[in-house]
């Protein structure tokens, strides 16, 4: 589960004005699992100051 290789697109991701390379929502949710790590565009609804997942 989590060591399948997924092949980005180019709605994947976008470059933000540093320069690092952001993950969508699309891709969050074809990765199909919560990493933990606070991504901006999660959309499991986990809140890494809490390490928790929000109810939605």
């Amino acid at each position: 589960m989590y060591n399948k290789r997924i092949t980005l697109e180019e709605e994947d991701y976008y470059f933000n004005s540093q320069g690092y390379r952001v993950f969508t929502k699309k891709f969050h949710l074809k990765r199909g699992y919560c990493c933990k790590s606070g991504c901006k565009h999660c959309p499991y609804g986990y809140d890494k100051k809490t390490d928790s997942f929000l109810r939605k």
